[in-house]
């Protein structure tokens, strides 16, 4: 028998809202894409769409759990802790089904205070800290976890880390909902840490830090949001569980294992390490397969790449930056990104803000590279192909 209350395998309700799901998500022009070996002539211009794209299965499970959970509970106030997935579109839809958001992403929302015993709760994708689950237990209110499988992954290692006395180290984004939830699993551990680092600079001053030593107060001011409290780099760099935030990109977390586990050879001798460094790889095989995806379509050399998600999606931003290196790249939302033929609005890899880039869309035959984040849905990848093919004349897909 499950806890009372508590639902992590949805209701059974697949078939129902099978139509709902296509109707908001489902693009011709994608399954067009799919059954032509992912390549689409348009005119002059030539489609070429990663093998591995868009909702993976995790966010798919998420979504289909929140329009089950309006379909169960239809006279239920419903809430979700946050965004299900970090896409606009589908959080407006989700909003528009009637459910609200406890906290909204410029802060705001009602807060867990406003949830009451008959109410209904949805955990995101991303998990919740453990303080909010315990804040959401003690409210008495029915709660459907949607929390990815890969995400609980990572959370048995740190908690693996954490019981044993190791520091957990995180490769991810300190602010991000994943990471909080991950890094807060520490608490539930006498003397568990965390530290965060968000990228190889980063980690590169960690690992200063354990072959030399420093300036206590100054490493502590660099990292003061992304460590646990009480924090000493004297004593807790000593042994160190790294783990990652899963939609990082791949090899640089690789890079920053093999530089924490360097570092702590220098400093204690490699017949040291079984002893004070652990690493399991917790990049999500979805977050891998569109990240190796991206590099085999670049192989076929295309003008330049276009990549559709959220802004805020980490996954999608480090596909962005994976073909950034090598050809013309452009990160957008949506379809109302592409201002015209001579203008785009997209946000570069690492940018705070969106820049407009002129004259992106070459004269003459071109090839596009498409891909799009874990959380970007069928129908918007369609909309940015068929606005594309629009600005040649092609606007019959």
């Amino acid at each position: 028998m499950g806890e009372p209350g508590y639902f992590q395998r949805g209701f059974g309700l697949k078939d129902e809202i099978r139509p709902e799901l296509k109707a908001d998500y489902h693009s011709g022009i994608v399954e067009r894409l799919k059954a032509s070996e992912h390549r689409l002539r348009a005119g002059t211009l030539t489609f070429l769409l990663a093998r591995e794209f868009g909702f993976c299965y995790g966010v798919d499970r998420a979504v289909e759990y929140a329009y089950e959970t309006r379909r169960k509970f239809p006279d239920r106030t419903i809430y979700l802790v946050g965004e299900i997935i970090h896409n606009p579109h589908v959080n407006a839809r989700i909003k528009e089904m009637g459910i609200r958001f406890l906290r909204e992403a410029d802060g705001g929302g009602p807060g867990f205070e406003a949830v009451r015993p008959e109410d209904v709760v949805i955990l995101p994708a991303f998990g919740v800290t453990v303080e909010e689950m315990a804040r959401l237990r003690r409210s008495g209110c029915v709660m459907v976890d949607t929390t990815c499988g890969s995400v609980l992954n990572v959370w048995k290692n740190v908690d693996r880390f954490s019981a044993t006395g190791f520091t957990a180290l995180i490769h991810g984004k300190y602010a991000h909902e994943e990471t909080r939830a991950t890094a807060s699993r520490t608490t539930q551990y006498p003397g568990g840490r965390h530290l965060v680092v968000r990228d190889r600079a980063e980690a590169e001053l960690v690992c200063d830090y354990i072959r030399r030593g420093g300036d206590k107060d100054a490493f502590l001011a660099r990292f003061a949001f992304a460590c646990s409290p009480g924090f000493d780099p004297d004593v807790d760099l000593e042994r160190i569980g790294l783990a990652n935030q899963t939609t990082m990109l791949s090899s640089e977390s690789l890079e920053i294992q093999g530089m924490i586990r360097g570092a702590l050879a220098d400093r204690h001798g490699e017949t040291e390490i079984p002893n004070r460094f652990r690493a399991f790889d917790t990049i999500c095989s979805a977050t891998q397969d569109r990240q190796d995806s991206v590099l085999a379509l670049l192989a076929e050399k295309p003008d330049l790449f276009v990549v559709i998600g959220g802004y805020n999606s980490s996954n999608t931003s480090h596909l962005a930056a994976l073909a950034g290196k090598s050809v013309p790249t452009y990160h957008i939302e949506d379809a109302s990104c592409i201002l015209g033929r001579h203008a785009i609005r997209h946000k570069p890899f690492g940018s705070p803000a969106e820049t407009t880039t002129r004259d992106w869309l070459p004269d003459g035959p071109a090839t596009v590279g498409l891909t799009a984040g874990a959380s970007t849905p069928n129908n918007k990848i369609g909309e940015v192909v068929a606005t594309i093919a629009a600005l040649r004349g092609t606007r019959d897909l």
